[in-house]
């Protein structure tokens, strides 16, 4: 029984090995047998590294922001100077005469950013914009552009911008004064929301004191209409 089972073997002839699957041997036009489509050279980790491989203007995963993008540019009229204890702007020309139509509402666009330069570029700049002589009407022409990405920087969940734009706002107010009124009322929910944080509740505190300082006793009854719990200091 067992020998009928074998299989026949020529004798002196030694047996073929089984090819793994995927690499059926093909003829080319010279008749050589050659190995199928599993047998494709793999390539060297170096190919990845050969620079007729990279496209310098393939798009990033990760793209700039609007803000880094206008900085990158030179839309920003400044640049940062590196000190070894405290960073610095540089401006190119004179902040007294830099028009707050559209450099102003880009650096409060700019609010948002997280990242180094941008970030202390934007708020830097934000803040050394509302220091420049008669800012008040310099500012109000573009208040209403202004609140909308500060609120936006407010309702932000990185706690680095939301200090930021707190401190931004604390300037506005004292820039413009009993002007930023109608506008409280849009950004005190932020501030509310974060006063229940104890990691912000003295930021905040300080921050609705200063304003209400600035923006005189109107601005009292504003913020008590949003945060009840608020004392006033006037």
């Amino acid at each position: 029984m067992a020998s009928s089972r074998s299989q026949s073997r020529t004798p002196g002839k030694p047996s073929q090995p089984s090819r793994p699957s995927g690499l059926t041997p093909t003829k080319n036009a010279q008749g050589t047998r050659e190995a199928g489509p599993a047998a494709r050279p793999m390539k060297k980790p170096s190919d990845r590294l050969n620079p007729k491989t990279i496209d310098p203007f393939k798009e990033t995963k990760n793209p700039k922001s609007a803000f880094a993008s206008v900085y990158a540019k030179g839309g920003i009229p400044c640049r940062l100077v590196h000190g070894s204890v405290k960073h610095k702007l540089q401006w190119d020309a004179n902040p007294e005469t830099l028009p707050f139509d559209p450099l102003l509402i880009t650096l409060a666009e700019g609010l948002q950013e997280f990242k180094h330069p941008y970030q202390f570029v934007a708020r830097q700049g934000f803040k050394e914009l509302l220091e420049v002589s008669d800012v008040s009407s310099k500012a109000l022409t573009v208040l209403p552009r202004i609140i909308v990405p500060l609120r936006t920087a407010l309702g932000s969940s990185n706690g680095s911008v939301f200090e930021g734009a707190v401190e931004s706002l604390v300037h506005l107010s004292v820039a413009v004064g009993p002007q930023l009124n109608p506008y409280l009322k849009s950004v005190l929910s932020y501030l509310s929301k974060k006063l229940m944080d104890k990691n912000y509740r003295e930021l905040v505190t300080a921050a609705l004191q200063q304003i209400e300082q600035a923006c005189g006793k109107e601005s009292q009854a504003i913020i008590k209409s949003k945060i009840p719990t608020y004392s006033s200091v006037i």
